[in-house]
Order: C-alpha cells, then sequence, then structure tokens
C-alpha cells in the first residue's frame, strides 16, 4: 500500500476553496493507494481562507499549517513537504487546475520507485482543456527555456502544480531548497537532478483558474534573479552537496 500525503498552499483563496473541498470530497482514491493526510498551508492570507480550512469538513485527514506574514509559495511548499511523512507526497494547487484525479497516472512510477514524478501541460501529449491568455502562457514557455538553459534541467514544464516526491527525495531536497517564491519550482527540480534522483514527466489534464496570484511584469522578473541565484548557490556551495551522483535518464510519456 502505497501512502500519499497532498500539500496544498493557500494564500487568499476563500473565493475559490469552496471547489478544493469539493473536488477532495468527490475524489474516488486508486485502489492500492492510501491517503494519509492533506496538509493545507495557509501563507499569510487576510481574506477568510484560514477559516474555512480549520472549519470546513473534508473526507480525509486533514492539517493547517498557518503562519500570519506572508512569505512566498516555495516557503509554504517547504513548510507543508517537510511536515509529511508519507511514501510520497503530491504537491497539488488549491485551484485544482490539476485534478487529484490525475494521480492515476502516476501510481506505475510510484511503484517503480521513481523519486520524483512532474505533471507537465508541454511535452505534446499532455490535454490543456482551458489555456492561459496569449501572453502568459508564452512568457511561461520562456521562462521554461530559461530555466532548461541556465540551470541545465532538461523537463518541459516547471511550473505546473502537481508534482510528487518519494519520502527519501522530498526531506533531502527541500531541507536544502532557499527559493521562498515563484522560482521554487525550478530549485526544487535542479536540487532534484544534483543529488542523483530519478525523475520522470508524465502528461495531465490541465485547466487554466481565474484568479491567479501571478504578476506577470513583478514576479515574472522576481523569478528571472531567482534563476540566477539558483545556480550561485550551487557554485557557492549554499545547498551543502557533497558530490552528484549518477544522473538517471528523464523519460516523458
Amino acid at each position: 500500500m502505497t501512502t500519499i500525503t497532498l500539500i496544498i498552499p493557500v494564500y487568499n483563496e476563500a473565493k475559490r476553496l469552496s471547489k478544493t473541498f469539493s473536488t477532495l470530497n468527490k475524489w474516488k482514491v486508486p485502489s492500492g493507494i492510501k491517503i494519509d493526510q492533506v496538509i493545507y498551508v495557509n501563507d499569510g492570507s487576510t481574506d477568510q481562507s484560514l477559516s474555512l480550512l480549520k472549519n470546513s469538513p473534508l473526507k480525509f485527514n486533514k492539517k493547517v499549517i498557518s503562519y500570519k506574514q506572508n512569505q512566498g509559495k516555495g516557503f509554504a511548499v517547504k513548510k507543508g513537504m517537510l511536515a509529511s511523512k508519507s511514501s510520497y507526497t503530491l504537491l497539488l494547487d488549491a485551484d485544482m487546475a490539476t485534478s487529484p484525479t490525475q494521480l492515476k497516472k502516476f501510481i506505475p512510477f510510484m511503484k517503480n520507485g521513481t523519486d520524483i514524478i512532474v505533471g507537465t501541460r508541454k511535452n505534446g501529449h499532455s490535454t490543456v482543456t482551458v489555456h492561459q491568455p496569449f501572453i502568459r502562457e508564452n512568457l511561461g514557455k520562456i521562462f521554461t527555456k530559461l530555466s532548461q538553459l541556465i540551470l541545465n534541467v532538461p523537463v518541459t514544464d516547471f511550473t505546473c502544480g502537481f508534482k510528487a516526491f518519494s519520502l527519501k527525495a522530498k526531506n533531502d531536497i527541500f531541507k536544502r531548497s532557499l527559493v521562498n517564491r515563484w522560482g521554487y519550482d525550478a530549485e526544487i527540480l535542479f536540487l532534484g537532478i544534483q543529488l542523483g534522483y530519478s525523475i520522470e514527466e508524465k502528461s495531465v489534464l490541465w485547466a487554466d483558474q481565474v484568479g491567479t496570484k501571478v504578476s506577470m511584469l513583478k514576479d515574472g522578473l522576481y523569478s528571472l534573479t531567482e534563476l540566477a541565484q539558483i545556480r550561485l548557490n550551487h557554485t557557492l556551495n549554499h545547498y551543502h552537496i557533497k558530490k552528484i551522483l549518477p544522473q538517471l535518464k528523464f523519460r516523458y510519456t
């Protein structure tokens, strides 16, 4: 039996949390999988998110981690990940842009012991039912190309909020991660490669959701500086990686 914890970062999501709760409560978990816990991380929300997280019923065991000052999505994800003790931990966005039903596509990789499984919208086999606005979608493609170039990480989709980590990989990666905001996706995949963990990509169903918290200009520019910071952190050994293990090949399915 594979145990899984879901990590859902939350920042001012009061208007969308009803969909989060409804989707999770209607979800039929695949056989051979046990959901240990759903961990919500309230990243300093100033709306009614925290009250809803605490008081809304959920069919799974739930835990709410909360702090008053907004720290960034990367910080929230790290807090949640390090609180999980399951065989695998799945990162899932509160907007349910990728439904938890897509987890069934990850199960074969989990059974094979893959360390990191990345949901992708961009490998040519995925289904995007609702696209982002033209400019935002193409800026995302530029960020992907720059991430591949600067970090030498050959994944097709860095920012899809649907990723699973084995217990060992999760602990090893997130105890080292330093990026608190939007560049965290690139950092954790970069660390996964540097630490020698196996990574698989799997195409998923995805639909853009209204109400994004990402500013194309401000957050886009900040993310680019974070890519340079990741490379510098590695050069200065701030990640404390003693040696690079043999890198396993990627597969795109």
